[in-house]
């Protein structure tokens, strides 16, 4: 894909209602790159909850509310890779057998970018980032939710722009692979189960000895961030629970990126 003049940002509801600086710093990134960002107002969720939970009329209906927000054939580049993966492999199931709604639904798929891999292949951010001052060194570690790893293989990307930066070393976590226990309304349902989960992923990330855990899907960021806060913190020894957008656009010193934001 060539770099485009203008995107679509579909923000994901997690962004929208309990994470908005990481789709504005993924914005204002896209911005510094020369980009015009369309943010469709109407936008809302892309249905992995409910589909994820078994109940697919109501996934398709809200899914099928997305469908007409994206009428330019520009790509549509989603900071979370689980909702890339619902849009590009499950959008088409949903709406198997209405030729109308799966016609939309694969156009939408082919242009659905997933962010980090829209900045490394896109907008090769890498060489941009390997020219980054030189900011206090940071150890960090990559998280990566499970359907961002098995379905759009985002952990390659994410961990690509990590290791461009200066300053910035990526360290093993022996859990990387492996859930964090959020899984949507996984961990509202079995909290016993989830809550371990996190504990195991915060301990190796603690192990490898990581200040900052990066990920580029809000919901796990949640999860992790506020297991973390239960633990004390920064101060108690945690990691900074960070979007992979945000910590970029830290690392470049980008000025005031909630006033770049624009409709």
């Amino acid at each position: 894909m060539s770099k485009p003049s203008s995107v679509y940002f579909f923000a994901t509801c997690v962004v929208d209602l309990m994470a908005p600086q990481a789709g504005m710093d993924a914005i204002a990134l896209l911005r510094d790159a020369g980009l015009r960002v369309e943010f469709p107002q109407a936008q809302s969720c892309c249905g992995q909850p409910a589909y994820t939970s078994g109940y697919t009329d109501e996934a398709r209906t809200v899914a099928a509310a997305q469908l007409d927000l994206f009428p330019e054939a520009w790509p549509i580049v989603v900071p979370s890779g689980s909702c890339a993966g619902m849009m590009v492999h499950h959008w088409p199931r949903l709406f198997a057998e209405d030729p109308v709604r799966l016609a939309k639904a694969r156009d939408i798929g082919a242009r659905v970018v997933e962010f980090s891999t829209f900045a490394r292949d896109v907008l090769g951010l890498g060489a941009r980032l390997a020219a980054a001052p030189s900011n206090r060194p940071v150890k960090v570690a990559l998280h990566t939710s499970c359907s961002a790893r098995r379905e759009m293989g985002v952990h390659v990307p994410s961990r690509a722009l990590l290791e461009a930066l200066p300053g910035v070393e990526v360290v093993a976590q022996a859990r990387e692979a492996e859930c964090c226990g959020f899984g949507g309304t996984f961990s509202a349902r079995h909290p016993a189960i989830s809550g371990a989960m996190v504990e195991d992923k915060l301990a190796s990330v603690r192990d490898a000895g990581a200040e900052v855990l990066v990920s580029a899907d809000c919901g796990c960021l949640l999860n992790l961030h506020h297991a973390a806060q239960k633990r004390g913190g920064c101060a108690a020894g945690e990691p900074r629970c960070v979007h992979l957008g945000s910590f970029l656009r830290e690392r470049l010193g980008l000025p005031g990126a909630a006033q770049q934001v624009t409709d």
